[in-house]
C-alpha cells in the first residue's frame, strides 16, 4: 500500500514539475530590439543564436533598421520594445513623455570612428576655414565636438558640410573635400592607400562612443526577468568571443550581415571596438554621483543642448537603470 501511495505520490510530481516546465515554455518571455548596422551589436545576435537569451527564458527578435528616427519612433508605438545605439543618439530622443532608460552598456568604439586630413594637417587647429564633411545630427557630430571643445575650437571655426558617414569618406578620398569625420572600413582604407591620414581615431578617446541597449520603462517595470535575461545572454556571449573568436565572428558576421557578412570583414572591423563585459559594465555605469556614463551624459547635454537638439536636460536616473548590470 506505501508503496502504490508513494508511486502516485512521485507520478503526481513529475506531472507537476512537467507542468511548470510547460509553463515556463510558454511563459518565455519576448524583447523587441532595433537598430543599425554595426560591429558592436554582433553579441546580440551570437547571444540570440546560440541560444543563450532562450537558456534564460528569453526570445529576442533584433531587426536591422538603418535610421535611428525610424527605430526610435517604432518603440514610441509601441512595436519595439528597445533599442540598441549611442548613448548620445538616445538622448536627443528622451522625453518627459517618452520614457526609455539604458541597462546594458555592449561596447565603445576603440579606434573605429575617426577623422582624415591631408598630409601636412598635423592639429584639429590647423583644419581652421576649411571644409569637413560630417554627418550633422549623428554621433560623428557629437564625437567631433568633444574633440573641438578640447582644441578651445567650434563648429563655426570650420566650414561644415552635412553629409553621411560613408559619403564623407568618399568625398574625402575623390579629393572633393580636405576633411572627413567617419568611421571604419574607411579609415582603414586611407591608412592602406595612403590617401591622406587618420589624423586622431576614438582609440584616443576611450569611452566616448559608447553603445548600449535602452528598453522602454515600461517594459522594464512589467518584465524585470527577460531584463536580466538579456544581460545574462550578452555577458556570456561576449566571454565565448573571448574563447572562441573564430566561431563567433562567424556566427556574428551573419547575424548583423550588410557590409560586415564576411567573418573576415567582420573581426576586421572587431579590431575598432571594444566589447563589454559585466566587469566592464559596472565599471562604465558607475554611480549617479561619479563615473563615465554621468560624465558621458553631461558631454550630451552640453552638445546637444548648444545645437538644440534636447527636448529636456537628461539627469543619470532619467536614463540609466543599473538594476540588472549585475545579474548572474
Amino acid at each position: 500500500m506505501l508503496k502504490a501511495i508513494m508511486h502516485k505520490i512521485g507520478l503526481a510530481a513529475l506531472s507537476a514539475v512537467a507542468g511548470l516546465s510547460m509553463l515556463a515554455t510558454a511563459e518565455a518571455g519576448n524583447m523587441r530590439l532595433g537598430m543599425t548596422t554595426w560591429v558592436g551589436y554582433g553579441p546580440l545576435f551570437l547571444a540570440r543564436d546560440k541560444g543563450f537569451f532562450k537558456e534564460n527564458g528569453l526570445d529576442v527578435d533584433l531587426r536591422i533598421i538603418e535610421d535611428a528616427a525610424l527605430y526610435m519612433a517604432a518603440i514610441a508605438a509601441g512595436e519595439l520594445d528597445g533599442n540598441a545605439s549611442t548613448i548620445d543618439e538616445i538622448m536627443k530622443y528622451r522625453s518627459p513623455q517618452f520614457c526609455f532608460k539604458a541597462v546594458l552598456a555592449l561596447d565603445d568604439s576603440h579606434g573605429g570612428d575617426g577623422v582624415l586630413v591631408r598630409e601636412g594637417v598635423n592639429s584639429l587647429k590647423d583644419l581652421k576655414g576649411q571644409q569637413v564633411g560630417m554627418n550633422e545630427g549623428s554621433v560623428s557630430q557629437f564625437w567631433f565636438n568633444i574633440l573641438l571643445t578640447r582644441e578651445d575650437m567650434k563648429e563655426t571655426d570650420l566650414q561644415i558640410t552635412n553629409m553621411t558617414a560613408d559619403d564623407a569618406a568618399a568625398a574625402f578620398i575623390a579629393g572633393q573635400i580636405p576633411a572627413a569625420v567617419t568611421w571604419e572600413p574607411h579609415l582603414s582604407l586611407v591608412r592602406t592607400k595612403k590617401q591622406g591620414k587618420v589624423l586622431i581615431d576614438s582609440s584616443q578617446t576611450p569611452g566616448l562612443i559608447v553603445d548600449v541597449v535602452a528598453l522602454t520603462c515600461d517594459y522594464i517595470q512589467k518584465n524585470p526577468k527577460d531584463v536580466e535575461a538579456l544581460l545574462k545572454g550578452f555577458y556570456k556571449a561576449v566571454e565565448f568571443i573571448k574563447t572562441n573568436p573564430d566561431e563567433a565572428y562567424a556566427i556574428m558576421a551573419k547575424g548583423v550581415g550588410g557590409y560586415l557578412e564576411k567573418p573576415e570583414d567582420f573581426a576586421e572591423a572587431a579590431k575598432g571596438v571594444r566589447f563589454y563585459d559585466q566587469p566592464r559594465n559596472i565599471e562604465f555605469f558607475g554611480t549617479p554621483e561619479k563615473g563615465e556614463a554621468k560624465d558621458l551624459m553631461e558631454l550630451g547635454n552640453k552638445i546637444w543642448g548648444g545645437f538644440q537638439k534636447m527636448k529636456m536636460t537628461i539627469t543619470y536616473a532619467d536614463l540609466v537603470d543599473t538594476s540588472y548590470i549585475n545579474s548572474k
